[in-house]
C-alpha cells in the first residue's frame, strides 16, 4: 500500500524548487559519470589493469540498471517519488566514496551495481516527473541540458584536480559531496513531506504491476529500449574511452585531451539548450535525421584524422537531441497511462548501454588497440538511424499501438 501522507506545512514550498533538486540531480550524476573518463587511466595504473579487465567497472554497474528497469515504477507509486530519489541519491553518494576509500579492485567492481541502481533510479525517477507534469515537460531539454552541464564540469573538475596533484581517490570524495548535496535537498523535501516533486506525476490507471506488463507488451516500448541503449552507450563511451585514445594511442597532451572531454560535453550541452527551438522550426523526426547525419559525420572525423579534436564538441551537438527528444515523443506514441511504466524501463535499460558498450569496447581495444573504437562506434549509429525510422513509421500506424 502506498504510503499516507503527512500534515502539510502552513507555508509550503514553492513548486518550482521541486524542479531545482531534478535540474541538480542531472548535474550531480552527470558529473559523477563525466569524470571517470579522465581518472580511467589512473584507475588503471594503480590497480595494474588492462583497458578490458578496466571494463569490468562498466560492466558491473548492468545488475543495478537491470533492477531499476523493472523497480523505479513499482517503488515510486508505493514509496513516492521523493523517497526513491533520497535513497537512490544516498546509494550514488555510497558508492563514490567507496570507490574513494577501498584498496581493492574487487570491492570497486563489487560496488558497481548500488551505483548503477542510484542512477538508474534517479534517471528514470526524474525523466517521469518531467514527462508527466504538463507545465514541465517542455523543458525536458533544459533538463538533459543540465546533463550537460554537469558532464562538462565533471572531466573538467578530474583534470584540474589531478592537475593539482590530488589522486584519483581524492577526486571522487569531491565528487561524492556534489552528490552529498542532493541527498541533502531531497532528505530535506521527504523531512518537510512537501509534494513538488511527487504530485506531478500522473497517477496510472490500474496498477503499476498491471501497467508495467502492459507497456512491455508495446513494440514501441522495446523499440525505444534498444534506441536509447545504444545512444546511451555511444554518448558514455565516447566520455570513457576518448580521453584514453587520445593520450595513450595519439599521444595527445593530457590537460589537452582532458579539456577536449568537457568541450564534447559543451557540444551537447549547447544543442540540448537550444533543442526547443530546433523542435519549433523543423519537428522532432527531422531533428533526430539532422543528428544522426552529423554523429555518421563526427565520427568519421574523429577516427580519420586523429588530431582534429573539434569532432568531439560536433559529436556532443549532434548527440544532444537524440535522448529528451525519443523520451518526449513517447506520450504520443503508447496511452497515456502507460508511459510513467514505459519512461522508467527505458530509462534503465538505457543505462546498460552504458556499462555494456563501454566494456565491450574496451575488451576489443585490449586486442586491437584503442583506435578500434571510433571505428566500432559508427555501425551503432547506422543502426540508431534504422530504429529512428521504424520508430517513425511504426507510430503512424495507430492499430499496431498497445492501449
Amino acid at each position: 500500500m502506498p504510503l499516507p501522507p503527512r500534515r502539510q506545512l502552513a507555508h509550503p514550498v514553492p513548486p518550482w524548487l521541486g524542479l531545482v533538486l531534478a535540474f541538480y540531480a542531472f548535474v550531480a550524476i552527470a558529473i559523477a559519470e563525466g569524470g571517470l573518463g579522465v581518472l580511467l587511466p589512473a584507475i588503471m595504473q594503480t590497480f595494474q589493469l588492462s583497458s578490458a579487465t578496466v571494463s569490468l567497472l562498466f560492466l558491473s554497474q548492468t545488475g543495478g540498471y537491470i533492477i531499476a528497469a523493472f523497480t523505479s515504477s513499482l517503488l515510486s507509486q508505493h514509496l513516492g517519488l521523493s523517497r526513491l530519489l533520497l535513497i537512490a541519491s544516498i546509494l550514488l553518494t555510497f558508492a563514490l566514496i567507496t570507490y574513494a576509500i577501498t584498496p581493492f579492485w574487487s570491492i570497486m567492481v563489487l560496488i558497481g551495481s548500488c551505483l548503477g541502481l542510484g542512477i538508474g533510479w534517479l534517471d528514470a525517477g526524474i525523466n517521469t516527473y518531467m514527462v508527466n507534469h504538463l507545465q514541465y515537460s517542455r523543458l525536458m531539454g533544459m533538463l538533459h541540458g543540465f546533463y550537460g552541464v554537469g558532464a562538462f564540469l565533471g572531466p573538467a573538475i578530474a583534470t584540474t584536480l589531478l592537475g593539482m596533484n590530488l589522486s584519483w581517490q581524492q577526486v571522487y570524495f569531491v565528487l561524492a559531496s556534489i552528490v552529498g548535496l542532493l541527498v541533502i535537498g531531497l532528505l530535506w523535501k521527504v523531512l518537510t513531506q512537501e509534494q513538488t516533486v511527487t504530485q506531478a506525476v500522473v497517477q496510472p490507471v490500474g496498477n503499476a504491476k498491471a501497467n508495467l506488463r502492459a507497456a512491455l507488451r508495446s513494440p514501441v516500448v522495446w523499440g525505444s529500449a534498444l534506441l536509447l541503449m545504444l545512444y546511451v552507450g555511444v554518448e558514455v563511451s565516447i566520455s570513457n574511452w576518448a580521453y584514453s585514445v587520445q593520450t595513450i594511442s595519439r599521444n595527445t597532451p593530457e590537460a589537452i585531451a582532458g579539456y577536449s572531454i568537457s568541450a564534447y560535453w559543451m557540444g551537447l550541452t549547447i544543442g540540448r539548450m537550444m533543442m526547443a527551438q530546433a523542435l519549433k522550426q523543423i519537428g522532432a523526426i527531422r531533428l533526430m535525421d539532422v543528428s544522426f547525419v552529423m554523429l555518421t559525420l563526427g565520427l568519421l572525423i574523429w577516427w580519420i584524422f586523429p588530431q582534429w579534436l573539434w569532432s568531439l564538441p560536433l559529436l556532443g551537438l549532434a548527440l544532444a537531441a537524440i535522448f529528451p527528444t525519443t523520451m518526449l515523443l513517447m506520450p504520443q506514441r503508447i496511452a497515456a497511462h502507460l508511459v510513467p511504466a514505459a519512461i522508467g524501463f527505458l530509462t534503465s535499460v538505457a543505462s546498460l548501454g552504458a556499462s555494456g558498450i563501454s566494456s565491450g569496447l574496451g575488451w576489443f581495444a585490449s586486442w586491437a588497440g584503442l583506435e578500434i573504437i571510433p571505428i566500432l562506434l559508427l555501425p551503432l549509429a547506422g543502426i540508431m538511424l534504422l530504429l529512428h525510422r521504424w520508430l517513425a513509421w511504426f507510430s503512424n500506424h495507430p492499430s499496431q499501438c498497445v492501449d
